[in-house]
């Protein structure tokens, strides 16, 4: 029972009334607002002469002249007439309130759990009783994120001192950071398993990998010690490294990367009728060149057989479809007949402009559709997550589920416990589209949506010097200077300034580095004047600005009182090249520019995730590449004229490379002898140019079945990788094109305009048209760009101002790749008790309803 009452909902509708209140046994609830009489009798109480109140010694039964019993549900009065009875909507109505009114802590908890879910893009099941959901909460709390991401960076970082080692150390220090990290997994293993239910657990097949990816390194590590101590001076081979990087995959925190890899794996299907073609077709020119030159008994200028076999013929054709060895491999045929060069010719426009391009365009057609899917089924996983957590907290009014302006509060205090009451409120106002104060279940399906728009309040953007000198802050002086720092001439000012920073930079006027070292100083200091540090730090461009040229000061600062000796003039200089950097920030104000330089910056967390995909390639052909081709090319210099020179360090370390390309061309620091190495040579090949002779080195130390090898890393990176992410670019941009001219205006952006809480706005006439296109957005981002100072109205009542930026978030952007195709998805009626049916029997009052 409860101590005190809770609420009291009277519900008035023609003659008859119901009140329903929560009791305890020691207290009287005054009946105020209701009448005394209603349609043939007055309201009479068992145990009190007063009409207007009843005692509550729990009672089974109260007793209305010219009515029947009324019962109490668990400390729940309820008193209905007879006409109201008749009513089925409204006798389910009290039923579903009484038994709404009685959720209990938990319920509240496992619905906001649900929407932070739905509002970071977490896709979990879990069992719902209490132990299961505290025990999620703990799981997915940033410090054990946190923690796993640094056991996976540390595991991934073993490969720096592991053998080939760029700083060695023992052997037994790497595993034994190694089994530490995989305890913490093993650890996080088992706590994901103690809030899932075992049937969906191992029905995970990432689940399955982490598990089997575990108990091989264990089987791995015990292996290599074995080996280590029965033959020390043999090379030991630690197989389970190329599956480290799974671990950033399978692990629930991967969920980008995951997507990435999955949308490829789905992608390839599509992809393989063009690839089949296209090898197709450059085994068929193999051929053909095979016979058309092996005859001629021609030469490659240092001396190799010109496609004297087919493998050969096969890979010159491959490489030449990169256009590495052009015009290198044609120059021998065509030497000995220019009608030759036709053959060529047509390959190239076939295999290189014909097959890539069709490659390229079902590459984006179909990965842009397993996108559109994967989005799709993010937004329904999200909104079914809503949907649950809606049907734990509803409540029933006029016969229709709601949420009500109270719960709406409670659930706001634990999901956003940092946004104002003015910000709940406004959020409340967006989705209550019928403007009764109460949340529908189609209007909440949003809310996970509009929790993600960053939403400040302007009282909250005062800086501190105006918070403790309001006087001083806000006098005419310091008024008029601050509207002048605001003002867009103050920019460009500036912006002028680093054009002619950049002019006496390259002409080495170096006596005016301190004039501009000040001046640019003095621009730090006026705005973090005017804007106050939060407002100024939020921009990318203020926080490069202030580290290059504090630094720059203290390098002056430095120089000068030590003398001009050392690196500190050279330190400065590079400094202060550093800052005309800023001149990318000019080109990105020129409109014609912005959509361009906005899609750069907002596609950079995308970016982050197929750099991640990519990695994971790097990270598995690198440890490959180190047990294959470790030691076998060294650097160690290249000085001709020293006696003391071993001749075989003039080609790399290694004889057989003596007279080749590889050797002439000074490539022996491309080299898979550290992991370092071996990203650099990687990244090397990624870019194609002179990979074939990059490749010949390797062969020629080796076998030339290791072509195998950077065929199939050219393959994964550069023709399936890098096609899919230009084509992510180009939805990108047509994205960012669409909102540069003001295609979208975000819900929120639009009922802030309307309630007259924007900057400046008052609220809109009902019926009057929006004569602004680019709505709020223009208005609001002028202000996160640092241009102007917020007007804040004379009108009292709170005043917000949205950030764009929230736009650069990969669920976000993605959301809005596909919005226009993917409509309202609503998800199905969803039955809670399907997670109930393990582990947990105990029915929630929603899932009676």
């Amino acid at each position: 029972m409860m101590d005190e009452v809770q609420s009291i909902d009277v519900i008035n509708e023609g003659v008859a009334s119901v009140i329903i209140c929560n009791i305890d046994a020691d207290t009287s609830i005054k009946l105020n607002g209701v009448p005394n009489s209603h349609s043939g009798g007055s309201l009479a109480t068992q145990g009190s002469e007063s009409p207007g109140y009843l005692p509550t010694e729990e009672p089974t039964e109260y007793v209305d002249p010219g009515r029947r019993a009324t019962r109490t549900y668990g400390g729940q009065l309820m008193l209905v007439d007879d006409e109201r009875r008749k009513s089925s909507v409204y006798e389910e109505d009290l039923m579903r309130n009484v038994k709404a009114q009685m959720m209990e802590q938990h319920e509240l908890l496992l619905a906001a759990t649900l929407v932070e879910d739905a509002k970071s893009g977490r896709d979990i099941s879990f069992r719902m009783d209490e132990a299961a959901i505290r025990s999620y909460r703990v799981y997915k709390h940033f410090l054990m994120r946190w923690g796993l991401y640094f056991c996976v960076f540390v595991n991934l970082a073993c490969a720096l001192f592991e053998k080939p080692a760029v700083y060695a150390i023992p052997y037994w220090a790497t595993i034994s950071i190694e089994i530490l990290c995989h305890a913490f997994y093993i650890f996080r293993f088992f706590h994901q398993k103690s809030f899932i239910s075992a049937r969906r657990f191992w029905g995970d097949k990432k689940h399955v990998v982490v598990i089997v990816v575990i108990i091989l390194t264990l089987i791995d590590v015990v292996c290599y010690i074995i080996w280590r101590n029965a033959a020390p001076y043999s090379h030991a081979v630690r197989w389970t490294r190329p599956l480290r990087p799974l671990y950033i995959i399978n692990f629930a925190e991967g969920r980008q990367i995951r997507r990435a890899f999955r949308n490829i794996r789905r992608t390839l299907p599509d992809i393989l009728n063009v690839l089949v073609l296209f090898f197709f077709s450059v085994l068929l020119f193999s051929l053909l060149a095979l016979k058309l030159f092996e005859k001629r008994r021609l030469k490659y200028p240092d001396g190799r057989p010109y496609f004297s076999n087919y493998w050969d013929s096969i890979w010159d054709l491959y490489v030449l479809v990169t256009t590495a060895n052009d015009p290198d491999v044609m120059m021998p045929a065509y030497d000995n007949s220019n009608w030759f060069a036709l053959f060529f010719m047509f390959y190239v426009i076939v295999c290189l402009y014909i097959f890539m391009s069709i490659l390229l365009a079902v590459i984006y057609n179909n990965y842009r559709k397993h996108l559109k899917n994967e989005v799709k089924n993010s937004v329904m996983a999200k909104r079914t997550k809503l949907n649950q957590a809606f049907d734990h907290l509803k409540v029933f009014k006029n016969g229709r589920p709601v949420l009500t302006e109270e719960r709406w509060t409670s659930l706001m205090a634990i999901v956003s416990p940092k946004k104002s009451p003015e910000q709940v409120q406004l959020l409340l106002l967006v989705l209550d589209e019928k403007g009764d104060n109460c949340i529908e279940k189609r209007e909440f399906l949003t809310a996970a949506d509009l929790l993600n728009v960053e939403l400040t309040e302007v009282r909250d953007r005062m800086t501190y010097i105006e918070i403790f000198f309001p006087r001083f802050y806000q006098s005419p002086p310091s008024t008029t200077m601050r509207q002048c720092v605001a003002h867009k001439a103050f920019r460009y000012f500036f912006d002028l300034m680093i054009v002619i920073n950049a002019v006496f930079i390259g002409l080495g006027l170096d006596e005016a580095e301190w004039f501009f070292l000040v001046l640019f100083t003095l621009e730090i200091v006026l705005k973090l004047y005017t804007f106050g540090a939060y407002r100024f730090f939020s921009i990318f461009w203020n926080i490069f600005d202030f580290i290059v040229i504090g630094a720059a000061m203290i390098a002056t600062i430095i120089e000068a009182i030590v003398g001009a000796f050392g690196d500190q003039g050279q330190t400065l200089d590079i400094l202060m090249v550093l800052r005309v950097i800023r001149l990318v920030k000019i080109m990105g104000s020129i409109d014609r520019f912005k959509v361009i330089i906005t899609t750069i910056v907002n596609i950079g967390p995308s970016i982050l995730t197929y750099g991640g995909v990519i990695f994971v390639f790097y990270y598995v052909f690198a440890i490959i590449g180190m047990e294959i081709f470790g030691g076998l090319i060294s650097y160690h210099g290249y000085d001709r004229n020293s006696s003391l020179v071993n001749q075989t360090h003039l080609f790399c370390d290694n004889l057989a490379l003596k007279g080749t390309e590889f050797a002439r061309e000074q490539y022996c620091s491309n080299n898979f002898n550290t992991i370092l190495k071996s990203f650099v040579l990687l990244f090397e090949l990624t870019v194609v140019n002179q990979w074939h002779i990059l490749t010949s080195g390797f062969v020629m130390v080796t076998h030339k079945a290791v072509r195998l090898y950077f065929f199939l890393f050219h393959l994964c990176c550069v023709i399936i990788i890098l096609n899919i992410f230009t084509a992510f670019v180009l939805e990108a941009f047509i994205l960012e094109y669409s909102l540069s001219r003001g295609k979208f205006e975000h819900k929120i952006e639009k009922k802030i305009k309307e309630m007259g809480y924007g900057l400046g706005y008052k609220p809109m006439e009902i019926g009057k048209k929006d004569e602004d296109e680019k709505g709020i957005v223009e208005d609001m981002s002028r202000s996160d760009s640092l241009d102007s100072i917020d007007k804040i109205p004379e009108e009292d009542g709170p005043r917000f101002h949205l950030r764009k930026r929230s736009r650069k978030k990969v669920e976000v952007l993605l959301q809005y790749m596909f919005e226009d195709e993917l409509g309202d998805v609503i998800p199905e009626e969803t039955t809670l008790g399907l997670e109930l049916q393990e582990n947990n029997k105990t029915l929630t009052f929603s899932s009676v309803v």
